[in-house]
């Protein structure tokens, strides 16, 4: 069985960044086996939601060939479509660059799915071929919650997550 243990809300430095490296390790162990997208999408979503404090939202936007669609995640119920070039989620799909917004308040064009999130995190997800995959979205509801050690631990997860969507299938295909 696996065990996913939640690291204090106070690291910081080389506790974060050390507890990020044996998310990586969790991570690629999970999805190492599963063909899935979907199922690694959905188990990598609670893997990260119950690892780390203060987090009230994590998951994917998955990209339709026009928008990005909401898909496995943890939390309350979300946006279902967010155009590129809009929010947190769009700008990071549209930029290909993480975002990392301190307080989502202060972002122009902010979509505010959940009124408790105060900071939030999102990781563009590019194929290896260039294509655009989606977005990994986090949420907290302290203004704050991520640094540049957090956009290293989460851009390193989801390598990992990457690497296994492009070796899995889609849902139902075979």
């Amino acid at each position: 069985m696996f065990q996913v243990v939640a690291a204090p809300s106070n690291l910081s430095g080389s506790a974060k960044r050390e507890h990020y490296a044996e998310l990586v390790e969790q991570a690629r162990s999970l999805l190492a086996d599963e063909p899935d997208r979907i199922a690694n999408a959905a188990n990598f979503s609670a893997l990260v939601f119950h690892s780390l404090n203060d987090l009230n939202w994590s998951g994917f936007y998955l990209f339709d060939g026009s928008e990005l669609v909401v898909g496995p995640f943890q939390g309350k119920p979300a946006c279902v479509r967010i155009a590129l070039g809009k929010g947190v989620c769009g700008t990071a799909a549209q930029t290909r660059e993480t975002q990392v917004v301190r307080d989502v308040h202060a972002f122009p064009g902010h979509i505010a799915c959940d009124a408790a999130s105060q900071s939030e995190i999102v990781v563009p997800l590019i194929a290896d071929d260039g294509s655009l995959i989606g977005v990994w979205d986090v949420d907290s509801p302290l203004v704050a919650r991520f640094d540049d050690d957090d956009a290293k631990g989460m851009e390193a997860l989801c390598s990992v997550f990457v690497a296994a969507w492009s070796r899995g299938a889609d849902a139902g295909a075979a």
